[in-house]
């Protein structure tokens, strides 16, 4: 049994009602999985506290007070996330604090812009296979790289709508 679960007297109505150890660890639970799948270990922090707030932002200034973390590893942190366009940096009209938000549709869109990359793998699987010879160990699984990438863009399509069409339907269901 998950030991966050234990004595639970059900889920908090408001974010007051929280359990701050608990939040501590589901932020850090979070960044070790977005770790794991390759972001840089600040990051995938700074990502996970930007994605467990409410209303989805937060500044530098508060990453580093929430991360306990110095100004130069959120700096890196945020520019990586930025530059990723896993999170958007914004300013409020008349402000100096920048704020760094998740967008509502982050993941479709993350997935999109990831299918460009799908095309370049793609490609160079492709003139590797020819490079190394197609009925070669090398060739045949770069042209098995190729075949899966070719299959993924084909459905990452079907896949987006799909999601969209889901996501509409959970909206109605909510609002009802």
């Amino acid at each position: 049994m998950n030991p966050d679960t234990l004595h639970n007297t059900g889920p908090p109505h408001t974010p007051e009602e929280r359990d701050p150890v608990k939040v501590a660890r589901l932020l850090e639970r979070l960044a070790l999985g977005f770790s794991a799948s390759g972001i840089p270990r600040m990051a995938a922090r700074a990502f996970a506290a930007i994605l467990i707030a409410d209303d989805g932002r937060r500044t530098a200034a508060e990453l580093a007070a929430m991360l306990n973390a110095g100004a130069p590893a959120i700096s890196g942190a945020v520019k990586h996330l930025t530059e990723s366009r896993m999170v958007i940096r914004e300013r409020e009209p008349g402000q100096r604090r920048d704020h760094y938000r998740v967008d509502d549709d982050m993941w479709a869109e993350l997935l999109t812009r990831r299918s460009e990359w799908l095309l370049t793998w793609q490609e160079n699987a492709r003139d590797g296979m020819a490079i190394m010879g197609p009925s070669t160990p090398a060739g045949r699984r770069l042209r098995e790289t190729h075949e899966f990438l070719e299959f993924i863009r084909g459905e990452l399509p079907k896949l987006l709508h799909r999601w969209a069409e889901h996501q509409a339907d959970l909206r109605k269901a909510e609002a009802s």
